[in-house]
């Protein structure tokens, strides 16, 4: 009996040791994939990062300083979060830890960075004719209208298409995916055509367009000109969203007793709900990013987007104060960011055609 039991012993020992040197190299491997990670974000954090730091330092030397001593604290506390994340396993330590080690990093940023931050840079919030105090007059022959006036332009502008852009690919999906008709193969690589043209080379014949239907102007023409540029490739993503939907659940609700349209609308439609946001946010970004048709089709400064309106402040404010202008650009790419954390969870778990991404 004694030689059975060292016989056991030695196995389960062993065991254990395999399962601590598994958890130690995929510690040591997550550990290292972080800081890849986060070093590779350094190219494309650093340039945000400093418009930041410039729109609430301002123009002096200062906000290199901000800018440097940010990413000496930023660093060492990206470092230590993902280090934490492989060592604490424990939810609840996990979430106390990661939050003591982010007030530790707010309290050492107020400190070296506090003295050189200001709000002065903003006014342009509350001042709707900042632009003319510092110039005098707008190169573009008049007064600057209101960021604000910009700003509901933009999201006017991008809501609007992108309304136009989830409902007619939602519905043209489904159509493509349960329907079989006379051309749906050459409807499918039209498709992929269309999307496939550079947007650039239909400015002219686009600008003739607006002027002969009178819509040259208008926030109106410039909407339906996105969401048709829009429109093909959201379609072909929809149906790829209903193809991975099974056929079987739409027939049983119908043979259920449940109309074709409330099989689509209780049934179907829910199970595609991750395109629909999908759709509905990169077509969202698209409309509030646009700024090739909106120069070229909008003319009065009342119908001005923020993209148009950060331009003519780059023309001519940018030598005066650039501190201003790029606090305008954080003011612009705030609401990309706000919709990105709002949907970051279902993005990450939409899926095409069936392959998660």
């Amino acid at each position: 009996m004694t030689v059975a039991l060292d016989v056991k012993a030695a196995p389960a020992a062993d065991w254990a040791e395999l399962a601590r040197r598994a958890r130690l190299r995929r510690r040591a491997t997550t550990a290292l994939l972080y800081g890849v990670l986060a070093l590779g974000s350094l190219p494309i954090l650093v340039p945000y990062l400093w418009l930041f730091t410039v729109s609430v330092s301002g123009r002096t030397g200062a906000s290199t300083t901000v800018l440097w001593r940010t990413l000496a604290i930023l660093m060492p506390a990206l470092l230590a979060w993902s280090i934490l994340r492989v060592s604490i396993v424990e939810p609840r330590r996990l979430l106390w830890t990661q939050l003591a080690l982010a007030a530790v990093t707010l309290g050492a940023l107020a400190v070296v960075t506090g003295p050189y931050l200001h709000a002065q840079n903003w006014r342009f919030l509350w001042n709707s004719n900042i632009a003319d105090t510092l110039k005098g007059a707008s190169g573009v022959g008049g007064a600057f209208p209101s960021v604000w006036t910009a700003f509901g332009n933009s999201l006017i502008l991008a809501l609007t298409q992108m309304t136009l852009v989830v409902i007619v690919s939602t519905l043209a999906g489904y159509y493509l995916s349960r329907f079989d008709f006379p051309g749906r193969a050459a409807t499918l690589k039209g498709l992929l055509l269309l999307h496939a043209f550079p947007a650039m080379t239909l400015i002219i014949p686009i600008f003739l367009l607006m002027y002969w239907i009178g819509l040259l102007d208008t926030l109106t023409g410039v909407v339906l000109v996105i969401a048709a540029l829009e429109l093909p490739f959201a379609i072909f993503v929809m149906k790829g969203f209903f193809d991975a939907v099974p056929w079987d659940i739409e027939m049983s609700a119908m043979t259920d007793g449940a109309s074709r349209r409330q099989a689509f609308y209780m049934v179907v439609l829910p199970q595609v709900k991750a395109g629909m946001l999908a759709v509905a946010v990169f077509a969202f970004l698209r409309g509030w990013e646009e700024y090739v048709f909106v120069r070229t089709l909008l003319f009065q400064k009342t119908n001005w987007t923020m993209s148009l309106y950060l331009f003519w402040m780059y023309e001519d404010v940018m030598g005066t104060d650039y501190a201003m202008v790029s606090a305008i650009g954080v003011f612009y790419v705030l609401p990309s960011i706000v919709l990105y954390v709002m949907c970051q969870k279902y993005l990450t778990q939409m899926s095409f055609g069936g392959i998660k991404g």
